[in-house]
C-alpha cells in the first residue's frame, strides 16, 4: 500500500509538471491579449488544483489525512513544505473566484497576482517536489 501511494503522488507530479510548464511559459507574455489571460487565468486553475492534490497525495504517503485543499495547504505549512498560509489561502480564494467571475476588473487583479505572486509559490513548491523525485 505504502508504494502506491508513492507512486501515485510520483505520477501526480507528471501532470502537475505540465501545467507549471504550460503557465511558466504563459506567464513570460508581454502585453497579454484578452485571450492570452484568459489562458494564464486557465493554467492558473489546473496548475493550482494540481499543486494541492500533489500536496494531498505526498501527505497521504507521509501518513497524513487530507480532505480538502484547506487542509492540504496547512498540514504543508506546519510540515514546512509550504511559506505563508495566508497567500497560500489568497491563492485558494482567487483559484475559487476566477471560476465564478465574469467581472474584467477582478480578472485583471487575479492576472497580476498570479503573475507577480503566485507563479513564485507554485515554482517553490515544484522544485520541491522536483527534489524529491
Amino acid at each position: 500500500m505504502e508504494n502506491l501511494k508513492e507512486i501515485r503522488w510520483k505520477q501526480r507530479f507528471e501532470n502537475f509538471q505540465k501545467s507549471f510548464f504550460l503557465l511558466e511559459r504563459t506567464i513570460k507574455i508581454e502585453n497579454m491579449s484578452e485571450a492570452e489571460r484568459g489562458g494564464l487565468i486557465q493554467f492558473y486553475e489546473v496548475a493550482f488544483e494540481l499543486s494541492w492534490k500533489i500536496l494531498k497525495d505526498y501527505l497521504e504517503f507521509e501518513n497524513f489525512k487530507v480532505k480538502s485543499p484547506r487542509t492540504a495547504i496547512k498540514t504543508a505549512i506546519q510540515i514546512e513544505i509550504l511559506d505563508n498560509e495566508y497567500d497560500w489561502i489568497d491563492a485558494l480564494e482567487d483559484r475559487n473566484l476566477t471560476a465564478h467571475t465574469y467581472d474584467e476588473e477582478t480578472i485583471l487583479e487575479i492576472s497580476d497576482k498570479i503573475i507577480l505572486k503566485y507563479f513564485d509559490m507554485i515554482k517553490e513548491l515544484y522544485n520541491f517536489f522536483l527534489k524529491k523525485i
